[in-house]
């Protein structure tokens, strides 16, 4: 009988090369990196920023950071949940959330480079496509600070919350390259932008809309879905004061920090903390006693 023919001969596999371990684990787009992160062969060890936005189950991560040799650098890094210090405690991954960290990271950026004067963006947002231009800074024409967005491997759909992040650090004043065609509100046939449905996801008024129509239609799932405003006594009506109130305390003080009632727990206390997730090693005899315990409960 005829032997079947070898595919992989030792030759192919001399050749083999793995991927990288984070291309194998499906986390990061190595094709789209080395194009995000090459620098210009003329501008010697000139940083090239990123700002990298991220977003889990219930946090937005939103950094900018830079690429070295020796592995990536953040520069400044701004997360959801620190926009509780400003008054949004609920909904802390929608799109008007992505927004407002978007514009806290970069007021948080421009303050540190002792550029938040210079360049304060758009202090009202109305919703227009608007990109930060150069300032006069102490009697000279200053360039804006400049990042490219990293989206990472999230779909770059019209209206994607990613897109909300990176309209706040443009409207915190800082350079975003970009167009209009992926917010909210773009028609693809008119090529326009509708500045009044970007307004108002800036705002939460996509959420607002759902209350009211859930409250409406079924009030038991209204109050399941949405029992921390009620508890806190939002309303739909007050959902655009409350992030209006938080882009300007953002604006007044991007260093801010939540105040926690709960005393800072000692070294001592974290250790034992962090004994609650492990699972102690088993001696021999102990082992053997639950190798004995399942034989006897399948005989059973």
């Amino acid at each position: 009988m005829p032997t079947a023919k070898l595919q992989k001969n030792d030759a192919y596999f001399s050749r083999y090369q793995v991927k990288y371990k984070r291309r194998r684990q499906g986390k990061t787009d190595y094709y789209a990196r080395k194009r995000l992160i090459t620098q210009a062969k003329n501008k010697y060890n000139a940083p090239k920023y990123r700002l990298v936005v991220r977003f889990t189950n219930r946090d937005i991560i939103t950094q900018i950071v830079t690429s070295e040799i020796g592995g990536d650098k953040v520069f400044c890094a701004a997360y959801a949940h620190e926009l509780k210090a400003y008054g949004i405690e609920h909904g802390l991954t929608n799109w008007a959330a992505a927004y407002s960290t978007g514009l806290l990271l970069a007021r948080r950026t421009l303050k540190k480079l002792e550029l938040d004067q210079a360049f304060t963006g758009v202090e009202e947002p109305e919703g227009e496509f608007q990109l930060t231009e150069a300032a006069e800074v102490d009697g000279e024409e200053r360039r804006p600070f400049k990042v490219v967005l990293d989206v990472g491997l999230a779909r770059t759909s019209t209206g994607a919350r990613v897109f909300g992040a990176m309209k706040g650090v443009s409207d915190g004043g800082i350079l975003v390259p970009h167009s209009e065609n992926r917010f909210p509100g773009f028609d693809i046939e008119t090529k326009e932008l509708d500045a009044e449905t970007l307004r108002k996801y800036i705002f939460a008024g996509h959420v607002a809309e759902y209350m009211e129509t859930l409250a409406d239609d079924d009030e038991e799932r209204y109050k399941s879905q949405f029992q921390g405003y009620i508890d806190d006594d939002i309303e739909a009506d007050g959902l655009e004061e409350v992030y209006t109130e938080a882009h300007k305390q953002i604006r007044e003080d991007p260093l801010k920090k939540a105040d926690s009632d709960e005393p800072k727990k000692t070294k001592e206390e974290w250790k034992k903390e962090s004994l609650k997730f492990r699972t102690s090693k088993l001696t021999k005899a102990e082992k053997e006693e639950r190798v004995k315990a399942k034989i006897q409960e399948l005989k059973a």
